[in-house]
């Protein structure tokens, strides 16, 4: 018999036949961009701590840089054209106060800088851990509607686009806008006409940006999945390097980046055309307006209207407000890749989780694992119905055998009874209590599964076997400690010959995803894992069915002392497992077909029978 799961790859699933409670992960938000900024600062709302000193801090920095064009018509008007000539102490004095406006000006900027930044590292950071918890949160199936790469890329590379407009353009955005009011209230002072001027010409572009802001919008938001699709590709091409080079299909998966790399590029250009278009109308209208106002501010000069110094001082004031509105196209154009980036994380953030932990959970006391399933029926999104009212009772401190042609459903009751998935109709029980109503910790505490793949983190063998201790070892000798229990479990696991034999014993690096180990090696790590966490109910989907004859008879007799007086599950894709287990359940097409003793389903001649007797002439 072969390895394999029973479920289907739920990434080509058509999105109209998934689940409506959740079951994809959306590729962006649909809040709006207020809503986005809203829902964004509703989940890490350090950004928005001390705001208000921010504000003012931000108020004093505006209002420092209006204090030039005050200083200029003083300047003129009372220090160099006064009637009794110019005044050079005046305009020492003047020039003295504005210096001094300007450094206080600069010191508030570079407040507003760093509680800015630090909000926003301490708010982003908060981003970032809450959508990696809510990723874990999610099933697998879930997960799986989404490439590896890509939901990685919401959790650093989207978010850093946040980061980028709330650090820079956050500050920007402050002090432009007040500099902007301030600029405006000193015009009307000056000359309510020419502040008339300004703003009638600038309102046609603010109408036109917030217009063009929709389009602007939409192409970031195909930027950050582009973006997304790219690394996906990418980081599948890597991981599956091995594959790539062993089927001699590197041209064809160099198409299939090279795709996604021109996609992203394509995106990218277009959205920076769109940028470029909506800045440069802002830079012609602001010149436009300063060309406006020179004209129309000399004829009410040479009316008696303005002084020279007044004229001087309000086309300081026209640079002051259309430099922060040149520097607002830009700023919004970044608001809209950021919003466009936070769509993407909130709506991994959204994405309800199935698999749950309920309200009032409870905890179990360790103890002999009782295992029930009554008539549980489950269908995977978008699929068929694979398991079809099981019911089950698998008395504790039992050894059990789960066999099955392939795609028959054994995978499935093992992920059912771990809790990876919950059934779409029925119970699954451990010792008597609904999972669903047990707490994760308890569960997790109580019952380990062991895939038939183990996963390696980067690392040492040391570190990953320690990964099973339950209670974390503390204290001075806590390193010393941890490595006497490692050491322990592969002893008693009859291991201690085989970690020998390793270039670093313990310390041996095994490499990102294990990679550096064989198959069978890394199966024997996770089966130490496994002993080290001493769960009452053991799950194993065939553990041993990637290693060698010879580390099997090993791993066998370890996992003899390791099951004994604990309940175990196994997923048998091997009938040598069947023959040594106290119960066989048979599953066929998602029912139970037949439940025993090997020896009594041998004898009976039904589906099992067949099955061992097909096996028995294949292993001859």
């Amino acid at each position: 018999m072969t390895a394999a799961t029973d479920e289907p790859d739920v990434t080509d699933v058509p999105e109209d036949l998934l689940d409506a409670d959740g079951a994809r992960i959306e590729s962006a938000s649909r809040l709006g961009v207020l809503g986005t900024l809203r829902k964004g600062l509703e989940i890490s709302p350090e950004i928005a701590r001390g705001l208000w000193v921010t504000l003012l801090l931000a108020a004093l920095a505006a209002g420092g840089r209006v204090v030039v064009p005050l200083a200029v018509q003083q300047t003129i008007d009372v220090g160099i054209l006064s009637d009794g000539g110019p005044d050079a102490g005046r305009v020492a004095l003047l020039a003295s106060l504005a210096a001094g406006a300007l450094v206080l000006a600069a010191l508030c900027a570079a407040m507003v800088n760093v509680r800015l930044f630090r909000s926003a590292e301490a708010g982003l950071a908060t981003l970032r851990t809450t959508a990696f918890r809510h990723v874990h949160d999610l099933s697998t199936l879930t997960q799986n509607t989404e490439r590896r790469g890509a939901l990685v890329s919401r959790v650093t590379n989207d978010v850093d686009t946040v980061s980028l407009f709330v650090q820079w353009g956050g500050i920007m955005l402050l002090v432009s806008a007040l500099q902007v009011l301030v600029a405006t209230g000193l015009m009307l002072v000056y000359s309510p006409v020419l502040t008339a001027v300004v703003w009638v010409a600038f309102i046609p572009m603010f109408l036109v940006i917030r217009y063009g802001q929709r389009y602007v919008n939409r192409a970031y938001t195909l930027v950050r999945e582009r973006v997304g699709a790219m690394l996906g590709a990418i980081s599948e091409s890597v991981v599956g390097a091995e594959t790539v080079r062993a089927y001699g299909v590197s041209e064809r998966t160099g198409r299939r980046i090279g795709d996604a790399v021109e996609a992203t590029r394509t995106a990218q250009a277009r959205s920076q055309v769109l940028v470029a278009g909506t800045f440069s109308s802002g830079v012609l209208i602001s010149n436009l307006v300063l060309a406006v106002v020179v004209v129309v501010g000399s004829l009410l000069g040479v009316g008696g209207g303005l002084t020279a110094g007044q004229l001087v001082a309000f086309l300081f004031l026209v640079q002051l407000f259309t430099g922060p509105v040149q520097m607002a196209t830009e700023i919004l154009n970044e608001l809209q890749n950021a919003v466009a980036g936070w769509r993407r994380v909130i709506a991994v953030i959204e994405t309800p989780v199935q698999v749950a932990e309920r309200p009032g959970a409870v905890t179990q006391e360790r103890g002999p694992a009782h295992v029930t399933l009554r008539d549980v029926r489950f269908a995977y999104p978008g699929g068929p119905e694979v398991l079809h009212g099981v019911t089950l009772d698998l008395p504790p401190r039992t050894k059990v055998a789960v066999v099955g042609q392939t795609g028959s459903g054994k995978t499935t009751i093992a992920k059912l009874v771990t809790r990876l998935i919950d059934p779409t109709s029925g119970t699954v029980e451990l010792d008597g209590t609904d999972l669903r109503d047990l707490s994760f910790a308890s569960l997790r505490e109580r019952v380990v599964l062991v895939p038939q793949e183990g996963f390696l983190f980067d690392g040492t063998v040391l570190d990953n076997a320690a990964y099973g201790l339950r209670e974390p070892v503390t204290g001075p000798d806590a390193d010393a400690r941890a490595r006497a229990a490692v050491e322990a479990a592969f002893a008693e696991l009859g291991l201690s010959d085989w970690v020998a034999d390793l270039p670093d014993g313990l310390d041996t690096a095994v490499g990102q995803r294990g990679e550096s180990l064989s198959a069978g090696e890394r199966q024997l790590v996770a089966i130490a894992r496994a002993y080290l966490a001493q769960p009452d109910l053991l799950v194993l989907d065939e553990a041993t069915s990637a290693v060698d004859p010879a580390t099997e008879v090993r791993i066998a007799r370890a996992l003899d002392s390791l099951t004994a007086g604990r309940s175990t599950i196994t997923i048998a894709h091997r009938l040598s497992t069947a023959e040594a287990s106290d119960l066989v359940v048979v599953v066929d097409q998602g029912e139970v077909a037949e439940l025993g003793p090997h020896a009594e389903l041998v004898a009976a001649d039904g589906v099992y029978a067949r099955m061992h007797a097909s096996w028995v002439a294949q292993t001859r």
